[in-house]
Order: structure tokens, then C-alpha cells, then sequence
């Protein structure tokens, strides 16, 4: 016989893993639209900007690969930052099926002001950095091992 209290502990909104971090990431986006509200980008492009002042010219599906979107995810929204003069797009001169995405001078002036972002989402987490950066270790192992493929 199974301890029915147990069992439905398991079904208790407090106690899902899953619960948590929708909540959390409910609460980040709302803190990351208001950041970002400054800087005229929304969360997925401030994203596809991240990348491209890592990395700099980059096609569209690595673009992809280092956000883990798919190129009809990521088309319009890299014409929505060329419409604004962040970034620009080219077709390759080695192969024309490859768009390649590169920063504009807006673009990348303005990392100048996106460098204040993370700063303000630590503070406004009231965490010690060194805890959020466990914290975002532990989250991308657990990504790691949820991606593994079957």
C-alpha cells in the first residue's frame, strides 16, 4: 500500500521544479522588459545582440545554434533589429543561401548603455552575485542534461 499523503505531495503547485522556474522566469522577463524598455529591445533581441557583441558577423542559424532558436524564429526578428539600424543583413558572397547578420555603429553603440542591464538585474534580485552565479552554473547544467538526446 503507498502512502496516498506522499503521492499527493507530489501533485502540491509548491512543490514542482517546473512551477519555480516559470514563476522565476515570469518575474525575470517583467524585470528584463522594463530594463530593456530603455534601450528599444525586446528580451529575444537584446539576446540576438548579446551574441553578436560576443562573437561580431555571425550567419543566422549560428545565431540559432548559440540561442537554440530555429532561422523562421529568428528571421523576423533580425529584420525587426535591421528596421530599427541595430544590425544588417547581407547574403554571403561564398554561399547565397547564408545570410550573415553583422552590428551596425547604432548596434554596437549600444553595448555602451546594455553594460548597466545586468548590473541592474543583480541588484534588483537582492542575491549576492556569487550565489547568481552558481545558481545560473546549476540552471545550465540541469539545461545540459534535460537537452540530452534520446
Amino acid at each position: 500500500m503507498t502512502d496516498r499523503s506522499a503521492d499527493d505531495s507530489l501533485l502540491t503547485l509548491d512543490n514542482q521544479l517546473c512551477f519555480a522556474l516559470y514563476s522565476t522566469q515570469l518575474a525575470m522577463n517583467k524585470l528584463y522588459r522594463r530594463l530593456l524598455n530603455e534601450l528599444g529591445l525586446t528580451y529575444p533581441q537584446y539576446l540576438v545582440m548579446l551574441v553578436l557583441w560576443q562573437h561580431g558577423t555571425l550567419s543566422v542559424s549560428k545565431i540559432g545554434e548559440h540561442l537554440g532558436l530555429d532561422s523562421a524564429t529568428l528571421t523576423p526578428l533580425l529584420k525587426r533589429l535591421e528596421t530599427h539600424g541595430l544590425v544588417k543583413r547581407k547574403r554571403s558572397s561564398e554561399d547565397e543561401r547564408r545570410v550573415e547578420i553583422s552590428l551596425s555603429e547604432a548596434g554596437a553603440a549600444l553595448k555602451v548603455r546594455a553594460r548597466e542591464v545586468p548590473k541592474a538585474a543583480i541588484c534588483a534580485t537582492h542575491c549576492d552575485p556569487l550565489a547568481l552565479g552558481q545558481l545560473r552554473d546549476e540552471l545550465n547544467a540541469l539545461r545540459k542534461k534535460l537537452n540530452v538526446e534520446d
